[in-house]
């Protein structure tokens, strides 16, 4: 496994313990400070740098945090409203090279994330043992996904990617 693609390792669904609830709230509830700390005092041409060879700029991984984060709150609401939703996949790639990502200063993103979070982690907080089995469909991997995968999944994301961040400035010594 290439450590610069998943420096903290592949996500894997865990059973469901009040340890891993506790432990992914505060990643969720922190993911954004978490974030701030990992880009603090980076200039253009650091955010611009990309964490691997032929991989997203930090400037691209913030604003796709954002965006990703957004349809995962979409998602786990439509998963605790509607039986069995279909989602709307979209193609990450290609968002990452909108003009509202490579035009919007990243501190745009990192705060709609500060928001955006204490409302998933007070929608998560407040799910009970058997919400975490509802599910959703997603048709771009044609399969169904329980509401506490997608909460440990989205958990992981955003560790992942500040991982991601942390490990480029570590290599080029960004301190």
């Amino acid at each position: 496994m290439d450590e610069s693609i998943y420096p903290i390792g592949k996500y894997t669904e865990q059973p469901i313990s009040e340890m891993l609830i506790r432990d992914w709230l505060l990643d969720i509830k922190f993911l954004a400070t978490s974030l701030e700390q990992a880009v603090l005092n980076l200039d253009e041409y650091q955010l611009n740098t990309s964490y691997r060879e032929g991989g997203w700029s930090i400037k691209q991984i913030v604003h796709h945090l954002a965006d990703s984060h957004m349809n995962a709150f979409i998602r786990c609401k439509l998963a605790l409203t509607e039986e069995n939703p279909t989602i709307k996949p979209y193609n990450q790639d290609d968002w990452a090279i909108m003009p509202d990502v490579m035009d919007v200063p990243i501190n745009v993103s990192i705060t709609l994330l500060h928001a955006l979070h204490q409302r998933l982690y007070v929608l998560l907080s407040n799910v009970t043992e058997s919400q975490w089995n509802n599910t959703l469909h997603h048709p771009e991997y044609n399969r169904q996904m329980s509401l506490w995968f997608v909460f440990g999944l989205y958990a992981w994301h955003g560790k992942h990617h500040v991982a991601q961040i942390q490990a480029l400035r570590t290599k080029m010594n960004w301190q």
